[in-house]
């Protein structure tokens, strides 16, 4: 009766749900969750406190202003500038949107036509993957080469991606999802070169960008030369400041284009959590929010991981929340291996499946923000005995 759109027929599950579903359905307060981008540090207390008190406002239970609240385009404004040495004016240069994802969406959808393509890098998230879809492009993948070190971008991979005739942005995440990938300043610059050159729009996901281990710096693309007229940055409250639930976001760019994805945005979901903003905007205006004693404890328990189960598998993150083990080596597929440490280690874990080319369906994917060190110990007798079965 009903036929499915052809707008889905290239956009697959992103395996998550079905992971955490499996999981809780065990109810087992034992099983490691490592399946999905949750994190037990909480947010800055400020931001709760701030939160709390939007609940009884008036102003906050409004649809209005649909761009988002002034006091957090103004912060948002303000912290984008901060990273990336770029003055952005907060009433032409940003808007507020229902999450990083949803503004990701919005920009994609403002400045895409049918038919064109979108470089991102392989592995990626697979919601990136499809929201590109959505919007009626095509991604075209640049290869992440793994090693003992960690990820690194294959510049060539990259040089011919990018070369494509139909190509017309760059989707980059530094530290990438799901790999933890951090561009060198050698690779940015290459990047930022093959934007200018090309004419192409760089769609910069930062939602992970101040989660950086072993004294990484933030190199934000917009400071490269010539970037800064064709860079759009999307924020969101969900990762470095910990605010998952508040799904909140932010979109700074050129001015001659943010109003155009304001308009998108008012079309697609309208507009914000009215009671979340003031929360996250207190969050931004603080010197630090936490964020620097939560990057130190995720890399606390990266390192745990890697000392417990690392070797020519498991591939370090340099950032970000999550790390790939190759299973293919073992003769698994990823599928293969979550399916083995659910039922044998009690170890929740997303194959990666669908999370860019085919070649991603070799890799199982472990978060580590959301288990503290406390219960990760052990992880790599758990892994080695389930997966040995």
């Amino acid at each position: 009766m009903f036929k499915r759109s052809d707008r889905l027929k290239d956009i697959p599950g992103i395996g998550v749900d079905r992971m955490g579903a499996a999981a809780d359905a065990m109810a087992d307060p034992c099983i490691l969750r490592l399946e999905n981008l949750d994190t037990d540090i909480p947010p800055w207390a400020e931001a709760l406190e701030e939160t709390r008190r939007a609940i009884g406002a008036d102003a906050a239970n409004s649809y209005l202003p649909f761009l988002g609240q002034d006091r957090l385009r103004q912060a948002a404004a303000a912290h984008v500038s901060r990273q990336s040495g770029v003055a952005y004016d907060w009433r032409r240069a940003c808007v507020i949107s229902a999450g990083g994802l949803s503004g990701i969406l919005n920009v994609l959808l403002a400045t895409l036509e049918p038919g064109d393509e979108v470089v991102l890098t392989d592995p990626i998230y697979a919601g990136l993957l499809n929201r590109v879809r959505l919007a009626g492009a095509a991604p075209r993948l640049a290869r992440l080469a793994p090693g003992a070190g960690g990820w690194r971008l294959d510049l060539d991979s990259f040089r011919e991606a990018v070369s494509a005739p139909k190509v017309r942005a760059v989707l980059m995440m530094s530290p990438s999802m799901p790999t933890g990938c951090v561009l060198t300043a050698g690779e940015w610059s290459a990047v930022a070169e093959a934007c200018v050159e090309r004419d192409l729009l760089m769609i910069y996901d930062a939602a992970m960008e101040r989660i950086l281990f072993d004294q990484r710096r933030v190199i934000h693309p917009a400071s490269l030369p010539g970037m800064a007229e064709r860079t759009v940055t999307i924020g969101a409250a969900s990762k470095e400041l910990r605010m998952i639930g508040w799904r909140v976001g932010w979109v700074v760019g050129p001015e001659g284009l943010m109003a155009d994805v304001g308009l998108v945005g008012m079309a697609n979901v309208v507009c914000q959590v009215g009671i979340a903003m003031s929360g996250v905007a207190a969050a931004l205006e603080a010197p630090d929010a936490g964020v620097a004693g939560a990057v130190a404890e995720w890399q606390r328990r990266r390192d745990l991981i890697l000392a417990e189960l690392g070797g020519p598998g498991l591939i370090p993150p340099h950032g970000g929340w999550s790390m790939l083990l190759d299973c293919a080596p073992m003769g698994l597929t990823g599928e293969q291996a979550s399916a083995r440490l659910l039922a044998e280690a009690r170890i929740a874990a997303t194959p990666m499946a669908g999370w860019g080319s085919a070649d991603a369906a070799r890799y199982l994917r472990f978060v580590y923000a959301n288990e503290p060190c406390e219960r990760l110990r052990g992880i790599g007798e758990r892994v080695r005995s389930g997966l040995m079965t």
